[in-house]
């Protein structure tokens, strides 16, 4: 089973980021609808209790995060490209900024500027996730006068650079424009002071309506039921493979851990190394509902401890 399955919501901005990848690759895919907080019962089985969203799966093989699933796309379907102009290994570079500084900000304002009408147990889960176990959003709505003007600074570096008669940020549209579309389509559609905010960035907007008439390539419906099944009946085919030069030591066979940086109170997630590289880890784990998966995450942003 080779199909694109994507474990996601509607409203999910990192989900939107990997939706706007699959249609720059103009790709099929599969979709299946998930809770927007935990419990998620239909996915962790197949995770082994990662919980962030999206999740990407290909029949038992099971991809955790944005950067882990886009290279993965790009592994199996390479054109059209995702670095136009030549433009390998600087996308990550700039996913360091829109992924974290930026991502940061942005969830303040949407955060801080709609907590009354969020419902408790969403707010709760989010602030928990994005701001630590101690936090106080008295204190993220005190500073938005100046989390928005670091925001505004940043979006002028876009818009900058798409002013003089470029539509994209590299020569056609590529995953630096992936990167940065979804974090304007997050405020865009979450703070309903968004319109005025971004009318002073008129290269930028026009940026924004070309990404958005890109699409999200060619999504069919799937009940999480299915997906099961699909991850039950398939065998994981990610290959052994050894890092010589890995700084931690880690090799196939190890039983390991793995959990995102920080402080979110995320679960780590346990099992048998069976792939190390440089960018990525991936491990083989078994549930009763899905058999043998190997789940697959990227090592910057996250910690593996052997066990």
């Amino acid at each position: 089973m080779s199909d694109i399955i994507l474990h996601h919501y509607p409203q999910s901005p990192v989900a939107e980021k990997v939706r706007v990848g699959l249609g720059v690759k103009q790709l099929a895919w599969r979709s299946v609808q998930i809770p927007r907080v935990p419990p998620k019962p239909d996915l962790m089985p197949l995770t082994g209790g990662y919980r962030r969203t999206p999740v990407m799966q290909v029949g038992a093989d099971i991809y955790c995060d944005s950067q882990c699933i886009l290279r993965e796309i790009d592994r199996r379907h390479p054109e059209p490209t995702f670095y136009p102009g030549g433009g390998q290994g600087m996308p990550w570079v700039l996913s360091r900024w829109s992924d974290t500084i930026l991502f940061d900000q942005i969830v303040r304002v949407v955060l801080g500027f709609s907590a009354e009408e969020m419902p408790s147990d969403l707010l709760e889960d989010r602030a928990r996730l994005y701001f630590g176990p101690d936090w106080d959003m008295e204190t993220v709505k005190a500073s938005l006068p100046h989390t928005l003007a670091q925001i505004r600074a940043q979006l002028g570096w876009v818009d900058e650079r798409v002013a003089h008669g470029r539509d994209f940020l590299l020569v056609e549209p590529g995953l630096p424009d992936v990167l940065v579309y979804y974090l304007v389509w997050f405020l865009r559609g979450r703070w309903e002071g968004s319109t005025e905010f971004l009318s002073e960035f008129p290269a930028l907007e026009a940026w924004e309506a070309r990404m958005k008439a890109i699409g999200h390539g060619d999504p069919t419906d799937m009940t999480s039921t299915e997906a099961i099944e699909i991850a039950k009946s398939s065998d994981p085919q990610t290959s052994e493979n050894e890092d010589s030069r890995d700084p931690q030591g880690l090799m196939p066979g190890m039983n390991v851990s793995v959990v995102p940086d920080g402080d979110g109170g995320d679960p780590p997630v346990a099992g048998i190394i069976r792939t190390v590289t440089r960018d990525s880890i991936a491990i083989l784990r078994e549930d009763d509902r899905v058999g043998q998966v190997c789940v697959h995450f990227p090592r910057v942003g996250y910690r593996v401890v052997k066990l």
